[in-house]
């Protein structure tokens, strides 16, 4: 992990906003220089409104887990894999609603994410779902059920990180039977901050 130039992230981000300058951007919020990277898939509604990465429902399970951790989220850095909200209609209301980012959308993203995984130059990237696991692979038909909890060792442009895929805290809000095994694998990622701890 190198010391990150703050301006390379400013440059990072006025880029985005220029290149989509019709939409509402939540852009990385957190410690720039932190060892530990968190991939979102997309804000929600109240991230836009707050524009802060997961401060919505999910966030509050994600502050939950960073405790088991021993971390504060304002030591880590905190981003999504699309940073605008992807929408879609409600049948129920005609309200614009949350909905997963589409194959070309991951793939429009991905280009940027991976610039900014090489800004921010973290030793561990914790993806959250399926979507930035796709992203972060380069293989959109990754599965969260089969590589949660897992050490990865995966390069990306020539650089070497490990990458620590979990499921998306808001996966335990709908599925509560997925908590033991989310706490498992917290504690899992735990062992491996702690071994990284020891070497500095």
């Amino acid at each position: 992990m190198d010391i990150v130039d703050i301006k390379d992230i400013y440059e990072f981000n006025d880029y985005i906003s220029y290149r989509f300058s019709d939409k509402d951007i939540v852009f990385g919020k957190g410690e720039y220089s932190s060892k530990i990277m968190l991939i979102g898939e997309a804000p929600g509604a109240k991230e836009v409104e707050l524009k802060a990465p997961f401060v919505g429902q999910a966030g509050k399970y994600l502050d939950e887990f960073l405790d088991i951790l021993g971390i504060e989220k304002k030591d880590i850095y905190i981003t999504n894999t699309v940073k605008y909200r992807p929408t879609k209609a409600s049948k129920k209301t005609g309200n614009a609603i949350n909905r997963p980012p589409t194959a070309k959308e991951i793939r429009e993203w991905r280009k940027l994410l991976i610039k900014e995984i090489g800004i921010i130059s973290p030793e561990i990237i914790v993806t959250l779902g399926n979507t930035p696991l796709g992203a972060v692979t380069g293989n959109l038909k990754s599965k969260i059920t089969t590589y949660h909890g897992n050490i990865i060792n995966h390069n990306i442009n020539g650089v070497e990180y490990t990458l620590f895929p979990l499921y998306h805290p808001a996966a335990v809000i709908y599925r509560r039977n997925l908590k033991e095994v989310y706490i498992e694998d917290l504690n899992k990622l735990k062992g491996l901050l702690d071994t990284m701890n020891k070497k500095y």
